[in-house]
């Protein structure tokens, strides 16, 4: 009798063990799946809003932090091209004056997305972070004066790992965020732009 207690034991002990190996093997797997899943659509999102910034940038001289003014541009306003007539390296052309160029303007949001069509919808979708009850990315600019005395416009976009994966494992998140700061000395989560560096506006997953 007791023999067969013991067996039954040890069969309990074993499939214990064999879950917790199988839970050790199968959590972080799944979860490095599901960070490199959710930092795509996030990576996305925070691409289209450098590339309002940019154009926001190319029509007002500075980038705006405020989000409400950005995607108001994108939705209402416009940018002027110039649109050429003849060649200028045709100097009979240029002599005779028919070298000429013309402005026409094109509205921002049919332009500057190249041949990603967006809809008005999802540039108001734009601030939010993918994958949380609509929590805003941390959206700052201003002038950043560089070490050979130039001032130039710098911004900086972030969404923080814990805002995007904060449902999943706990300790693996954790861990997530201890390699990025203390190993990588980088953000803990996916960032485009800098307030501290002229960055040229690269995300730190490129």
């Amino acid at each position: 009798m007791i023999k067969k207690i013991i067996q039954i034991v040890l069969a309990v002990v074993v499939v214990a063990l064999a879950f917790v190996v199988y839970r050790q093997i199968t959590i972080p797997l799944q979860f490095q799946k599901e960070v490199a899943t959710r930092s795509a659509v996030v990576i996305d999102r925070i691409k289209d809003i450098r590339t309002a910034e940019r154009a926001y940038k190319q029509k007002n001289d500075i980038y705006t932090s405020d989000f409400d003014s950005l995607i108001n541009f994108v939705l209402n306003d416009s940018l002027t091209y110039l649109r050429a007539f003849g060649s200028a390296d045709d100097s009979v052309a240029v002599a005779q004056g028919l070298v000429k160029t013309e402005e026409f303007k094109v509205a921002v949001i049919d332009t500057i997305f190249g041949t990603k069509k967006m809809t008005p919808e999802m540039v108001k979708e734009m601030r939010y972070i993918p994958f949380t009850d609509k929590q805003e990315y941390y959206l700052e600019a201003g002038a950043l004066d560089t070490e050979s005395g130039v001032t130039v416009q710098v911004f900086e976009c972030r969404a923080p790992f814990k805002a995007f994966l904060s449902d999943l494992s706990t300790q693996e998140l954790i861990n997530l965020i201890d390699e990025r700061e203390n190993t990588y000395k980088d953000y803990p989560g996916i960032k485009v732009g800098s307030m501290t560096s002229a960055t040229n506006d690269a995300g730190n997953w490129e």
